[in-house]
């Protein structure tokens, strides 16, 4: 799962960022509502975390803007500004749910499993791809009554072959859905990675594999 934290306060982005992280979710911090409108509107995410009150432009027009080019990705605001008026505000602009500040992570946390829960096209907690299987609350993968931890990489790397089965993702595709826009990862650690989910789709005897398409990308498909 990839979220978009939009928060203009630098030590709770950087804390709330570490805290998705840590709990398995690719996520992109910014510190401004017009980044967060430009990242938002590329609908590579599955959930925003919106403050009301940023820079440039406020949480709730970035919101209204999304909704109007139908952008439909679900959205959690995060504001000091505890009034009714602006949680009607913000709910009515398209917002899923809305937690004041000062708020407990584990209720956040809470708050955004469940938001992401009532997606439309929510994938469950048991992903399954040709009866192999990839936990999301343990994060491992599973066949036969054989099972392999993943590192939280190779989790991340795993799930967005699963949610594609059949279809083949670039490099660039994987790095800029797993690492962001901005990293300088290099395209030999993807590789490594995925060098390793093979030697756990192999330990568990998993009748999938991830293949190499010279020019294009990786492939999962049913091993022939």
């Amino acid at each position: 799962m990839r979220i978009l934290i939009a928060e203009d306060d630098a030590k709770l982005l950087k804390s709330l960022v570490h805290v998705f992280e840590s709990n398995k979710f690719v996520t992109d911090g910014v510190s401004n509502g017009e980044d967060a409108y430009d990242y938002a509107v590329t609908g590579e995410y599955d959930g925003l975390v919106l403050d009301i009150m940023m820079p440039k432009m406020s949480g709730i027009d970035v919101l209204k803007k999304l909704r109007a080019e139908g952008i439909s990705t679900p959205a959690i605001f995060l504001t000091a500004r505890t009034e009714i008026d602006q949680r009607i505000e913000g709910l009515d602009a398209g917002a899923d749910d809305y937690l004041p500040k000062p708020f407990a992570v584990g209720e956040l946390l809470a708050r955004v499993r469940a938001m992401l829960r009532r997606k439309e096209n929510y994938t469950p907690d048991l992903l399954k791809y040709n009866d192999v299987e990839l936990n999301r609350s343990t994060y491992q993968i599973a066949y036969g009554g054989k099972s392999a931890a993943l590192s939280g990489r190779e989790f991340q790397i795993t799930e967005r072959f699963m949610q594609n089965p059949g279809i083949i993702i670039s490099t660039e595709q994987l790095i800029t859905h797993i690492w962001g826009w901005e990293t300088d990862v290099d395209t030999s650690v993807v590789w490594v990675h995925i060098s390793n989910i093979r030697k756990k789709l192999d330990t568990v005897g998993a009748p999938v594999e991830i293949r190499f398409v010279r020019g294009a990308g990786y492939i999962m498909e049913a091993k022939k």
